[in-house]
């Protein structure tokens, strides 16, 4: 299949007098797995849709490989689209549902047949062609999906929350499975989600969005660790913000919080700004105090298996911090004073 990238110049789209794309710019390499992240109401959805061509034309311009395709029908612009309800039709069997758009096109049945078989065997479920949807599993629905919508070949793969309707176990089981078949067939996708973990553990890259605006793109890990704001910074995972001010004493800089803790910041960081980002693990108990300390108190603890999280009152503030857990640790109960050893190499001052 032909690897074709996606340009998004300045386009804006409007529901009445709601405008819920505003502006958005974006440019997804050939044959990369690129996430669309966000709450609800975030857009995502809808920049999705304009993509494949569903809904009110956008001001602006969208480019698959070199073709600006607003105003365009969504069956001329050669992309495939997963629904999140998968939309199989109920009366047709699973291989009459995978040839249905081949069918359309009105391609002849000896050539039908072998493109259905070979999408089946993809996603590994030729043995169930002549089922009706209603005998399969929610997993199995969603590759039947999947089968129907790679049979016809698109250049762009877009995937509207395709795992919402499973359950936590199968999730994870699908989302590798829609990773490696996206890896073997090198289709540039689109996967929206509003969920931070799925879009972890599948993206190349991510748009994270808010308010119809593109709040930041880059690898996940890029945004974890360096979000470009605090809306950023709270919707990946679970950030620590405290309040306060940057001062700066020659090479030397610290962050004087709104209790008056400081905190020394490393060489090179930001020298200006409001508020530090603390994530969990970057934060160590200590019985003792140290150098580079808050002050706290455990209000509540949570065992997670894999780790101890501990909620801790510190000045008011509400940190929360994750310990590793191994036999025999020794936990801190609640009620105990604590002190917070920040690692601020990994903070960031926003």
């Amino acid at each position: 299949m032909t690897k074709t990238g996606i340009k998004i110049e300045d386009v804006h789209l409007s529901f009445g007098e709601t405008e819920v794309l505003k502006g958005v710019n974006l440019d997804i390499k050939p044959g990369e797995f690129f996430a669309f992240l966000g709450p609800s109401g975030s857009g995502k959805s809808t920049l999705l849709r304009a993509i494949a061509g569903f809904g009110p034309d956008p001001r602006g311009r969208i480019l698959i490989g070199d073709r600006n395709v607003v105003g365009q029908s969504p069956w001329k612009r050669n992309v495939g689209m997963v629904f999140q309800s998968y939309a199989l039709w109920p009366h047709m069997s699973v291989r009459e549902n995978v040839g249905f758009g081949l069918k359309e096109r009105k391609l002849p049945n000896a050539q039908i047949r072998p493109k259905v078989d070979a999408a089946l065997d993809l996603v590994g479920l030729a043995h169930l062609a002549d089922r009706m949807p209603n005998q399969l599993s929610g997993g199995q629905q969603q590759r039947i999906a999947l089968a129907r919508t790679i049979v016809v070949e698109p250049e762009v793969l877009l995937l509207d929350e395709p795992l919402s309707n499973l359950d936590a176990s199968l999730r994870v089981q699908m989302r590798r499975e829609l990773l490696k078949l996206q890896r073997k067939l090198g289709l540039t996708t689109i996967f929206v989600t509003h969920d931070q973990e799925e879009a972890n553990t599948t993206s190349d890259r991510m748009a994270v969005l808010d308010g119809g605006v593109i709040q930041q793109i880059g690898t996940p890990q890029e945004l974890y660790d360096t979000p470009a704001n605090l809306f950023v910074a709270n919707f990946l995972g679970t950030a620590n913000i405290l309040k306060g001010r940057v001062e700066a004493d020659g090479a030397a800089a610290r962050f004087v919080t709104e209790t008056g803790d400081h905190l020394s910041l490393p060489a090179g960081m930001r020298s200006s700004g409001s508020n530090i980002v603390l994530r969990p693990q970057n934060i160590t108990l200590l019985r003792d105090e140290a150098p580079n300390t808050l002050t706290g108190t455990i209000s509540h603890k949570e065992f997670l298996g894999s780790q101890i999280r501990y909620l801790v009152n510190a000045g008011g503030t509400e940190m929360v911090v994750d310990q590793s857990h191994s036999a025999g640790l020794d936990w801190f109960e609640t009620g105990t004073q604590v002190f917070l050893q920040t690692n601020t190499s990994s903070a960031v001052v926003l």
